[in-house]
Formats: C-alpha cells, sequence, structure tokens
C-alpha cells in the first residue's frame, strides 16, 4: 500500500509567497465527526464575526455547508502566523462561543489546504465550491444557498 493511502491526516506544506501578489489558500474544515451543526444563522454570524477577529489572514469567498466549510484565505501581511496557527485559533475561539455546548467538541482536529497557482484555478475552485450546495440537494441553485458570502476581496495578481 502506498504512503497516501495510508495517510490519515493531510501533510500541511508551508504556504509560499507567489512572485506577484499575496498566496490564496484555499481550505476545507470539517466538524467533529461530520455532525450537521454548521449550515445556521446563528453560527454563520459567529463564524463570520471569529473571522473578522482572526485578522492575521483575510478570509475571502466561503461557503458552510452542513457539516464542513469551504473558504478562501490570505494572510493579512508578511508577520501573519502560519496558515495552522490561524486555523488553530479561530477553531478555538468559534468553539469558546459555540451557543449549544452539547455539540462540542466542534471541529476535527485538523484541515485540508491547497495552495492556488493561478487565477484560473481560483475561478475554477471557486464554482465548483459554489455549487456544492446544489450537488448536495440542499437548493436548486448557488445563489439559493443563504450560509455563503464574501468577507474580503482576494484577488489574483
Amino acid at each position: 500500500m502506498n504512503e497516501r493511502a495510508q495517510r490519515k491526516t493531510p501533510i500541511h506544506l508551508p504556504v509560499r509567497e507567489p512572485s506577484t501578489g499575496s498566496p490564496i489558500v484555499f481550505l476545507t474544515v470539517c466538524t467533529n465527526k461530520k455532525r450537521s451543526i454548521l449550515a445556521r444563522p446563528d453560527i454563520q454570524g459567529l463564524l463570520r464575526d471569529v473571522w473578522l477577529s482572526a485578522d492575521q489572514w483575510l478570509v475571502g469567498r466561503y461557503v458552510i455547508m452542513p457539516d464542513h466549510i469551504h473558504l478562501f484565505c490570505s494572510p493579512s501581511s508578511l508577520e501573519s502566523p502560519s496558515l495552522s496557527n490561524w486555523v488553530h485559533f479561530w477553531k478555538g475561539a468559534a468553539s469558546r462561543r459555540w451557543p449549544q455546548t452539547e455539540e462540542q467538541p466542534v471541529w476535527q482536529k485538523s484541515y485540508w489546504d491547497t495552495q492556488l497557482r493561478t487565477g484560473e484555478q481560483y475561478a475554477d475552485k471557486w464554482d465548483y465550491v459554489r455549487h456544492n450546495p446544489v450537488r448536495a440537494g440542499l437548493c436548486h441553485a448557488p445563489d439559493e444557498w443563504l450560509f455563503q458570502g464574501e468577507l474580503n476581496v482576494l484577488t489574483w495578481e
């Protein structure tokens, strides 16, 4: 069996600065035991508040599914903490503010990340992500899904 098939958690490579602009990372974070506890207005508001306060990285577009989140993010400065430290920070902040204590622990320990390489890849990933609720049978068209948005415009230069 190859190493990839045996791996239980993702390998998180360091985010590299592209030759122009800031890096953009595609991030997926899942709930503990894939519980469907995220797609609610109160949780969307909580996550938006936490991401805005965890401003060492900027959250761009996002889609909140019942049991996972897809988002695009970028460091806000050269002194930003590592992606791992930032994700750990906002997951902890969200957990401490979580309105239903019986839903603890909220998050899986790790996450999946991919650094985007081109603007075309960014557009393609966003198109895929925004159609997730449609593919899951949660709505008929991407714009019907209430649990999505954009906090910061992340541009590919």
